[in-house]
């Protein structure tokens, strides 16, 4: 990193960050052929500073069928040939370096992909073959062995167990192309150890682990019990000490984690977050909250109050690439969010949501910690009806076509209003069809609109960079009206220094116009003030 505008920049960046997510497939097509790729994140860097992020994250870019959005990774150190080439991959991370984005990869350590080297061997070499101890190989159940080895349920849907034709069984708790690996294997260990220096040697600054409560099993691989503790394959012990060995590694690098880790139990998560494992992990509960004042203003202080005793930041998230886009989650009458709530032609008020989450913007951004942005969500992207026929998220099929997928909040950005699809870049049809609204959300609209969402996110990021207050630190709730929000941030100067300052934000839930608190100045609104007062369903940030 010699030379870097990085180089010497605070080692604790993390703490406070606002990060990117890029779904390289969708983000931005730079070879035209339909599909997104590593040339087209390249030439939109710009934007991306001018946007006013910290860092990006990659979802995978590794070489892949695809059978899961990438998330069926067939080999870490190539790059898959429809997003470029490593060279490019390194290019990438070096130029967004100079122009100080950081860069995080996803890392996905339960499984792999079917067609990677270690699993194809394993079917050549049969049962009982030291191949086959890498994954988890079992005879079934029933006079035959026709019958899954245990009950579990895989996390798509349906057994989470695929029968060959030697006889045995093998498992993957997301899709059949998807083979869990034997974390209790010192093979499994060594190579992600390898993979985590190979990435970290060129230049990323962070890993996002996927399922990261998932990757150890209970060895006898038993039925599910309900309330069994511990349960079979969430969140064992054993985890603890794999996650150690990686923040050793992260730490000769100066590199950081964020775990996606999903669990109910405050006490059990907040051990993932000590001070020699993760950095940080996702705050799944702020992301699944109503549009309620009581539940948000609930899930922050569960949030806050987790993460203090081990000292971590916490992570502020309203989408990614699994979930309802949230202007559209906003915009109905359910406005939380539950995978098995999913379902086609629910109701929607994208007016609604869309004010709703400008709000929510200014509320995300205002809290203590690091923020996470979704593409597109700075565009206030509605979620996409994509054609049954062009779905190819696997998570529709195993559910019997119940489940509308999540390909909703994948279709490809539209960044130019008069360009062919919409400015992504195509010269053939992109890989998902873009709705025909699509080029009314384009960034070179928004970009010249000073009411737009862009706009808006641009103004919160600018601030939040640049005023007291804002960031890693404390918080304190204000007295406020039922249905209202209101908390203060109290910021010493910032570097180029500055007097301390206090920065209040208000978020009004409720259905009338709300007073705002003493304040001297007001720094951004999501919706103009009516007669002085904050509007429904909006948020204002507030010097005192």
């Amino acid at each position: 990193m010699e030379g870097s505008p990085l180089e010497s920049a605070d080692a604790l960046w993390w703490r406070d960050a606002a990060i990117y997510q890029v779904y390289v497939r969708s983000f931005a097509d730079g070879d035209g052929d339909g599909t997104g790729d590593l040339a087209g994140v390249r030439a939109k860097l710009p934007y991306l500073v001018e946007l006013g992020v910290d860092a990006l994250w990659f979802t995978p870019w590794y070489l892949s069928p695809l059978a899961d959005g990438g998330y069926d990774v067939a080999d870490y150190r190539t790059i898959d040939p429809a997003f470029g080439t490593l060279a490019e991959a390194e290019k990438l991370i070096a130029e967004a370096r100079e122009l100080s984005l950081r860069t995080i990869i996803d890392v996905v350590p339960n499984h792999v992909s079917d067609r990677h080297a270690w699993f194809r061997a394993a079917l050549a070499a049969g049962p009982g073959s030291p191949e086959r101890e890498l994954f988890h190989f079992r005879a079934g159940r029933g006079e035959h062995g026709e019958i899954p080895p245990n009950d579990w349920v895989s996390e798509f849907g349906g057994t989470p167990w695929t029968r060959l034709p030697d006889g045995e069984w093998y498992l993957h708790l997301f899709a059949p192309e998807q083979p869990d690996l034997n974390w209790a294997h010192p093979a499994v260990r060594g190579e992600h150890e390898d993979v985590l220096r190979f990435w970290f040697e060129r230049g990323v600054a962070g890993v996002r682990i996927d399922s990261a409560a998932l990757l150890a099993k209970d060895p006898a691989l038993p039925d599910f019990t309900a309330g069994r503790d511990p349960h079979p394959y969430v969140d064992l012990d054993e985890l603890h000490g794999i996650y150690r060995s990686w923040r050793a590694i992260a730490d000769e690098y100066g590199a950081v984690f964020v775990g996606e880790v999903w669990l109910p139990d405050t006490e059990r998560f907040v051990r993932y977050l000590r001070p020699d494992e993760l950095h940080t992990a996702f705050n799944f509960n702020f992301l699944a909250c109503p549009w309620d004042a009581g539940r948000l203003r609930a899930a922050i202080d569960e949030t806050l109050a987790e993460h203090a005793p081990v000292g971590a930041p916490a992570t502020w998230v309203l989408s990614n690439h699994d979930v309802t886009r949230t202007v559209t989650r906003y915009g109905r009458e359910d406005t939380g969010f539950d995978f098995a709530a999913k379902e086609f032609g629910t109701p929607t008020d994208l007016a609604l949501g869309a004010r709703r989450a400008r709000a929510a913007a200014l509320l995300s951004l205002a809290l203590p910690g690091a923020v996470y942005l979704y593409q597109g969500e700075e565009l206030g992207l509605p979620e996409a009806d994509v054609p049954l026929e062009r779905i190819q998220d696997p998570m529709h099929g195993r559910s019997g076509g119940k489940d509308p997928g999540r390909d909703g909040c994948r279709v490809p950005l539209p960044w130019t209003a008069r360009a062919p699809y919409a400015g992504f870049g195509s010269r053939t049809p992109p890989w998902l069809p873009q709705p025909a609204s699509w080029p009314a959300y384009a960034a070179d609209l928004q970009a010249a609109d000073p009411g737009s969402m862009l706009t808006l996110y641009r103004e919160a990021l600018r601030l939040r960079r640049a005023v007291p207050g804002f960031g890693d630190g404390a918080m304190r709730w204000l007295d406020s009206a039922p249905g209202v929000l209101a908390f203060a941030r109290d910021g010493g100067a910032r570097e180029g220094g500055g007097p301390a300052s206090t920065v209040i934000c208000v978020v009004n839930l409720s259905a009338e116009p709300a007073p705002l608190p003493a304040h001297t100045r007001t720094l951004l609104t999501s919706a103009p003030l009516e007669n002085g007062r904050l509007a429904p369903d909006a948020a204002c940030w507030l010097r005192a």
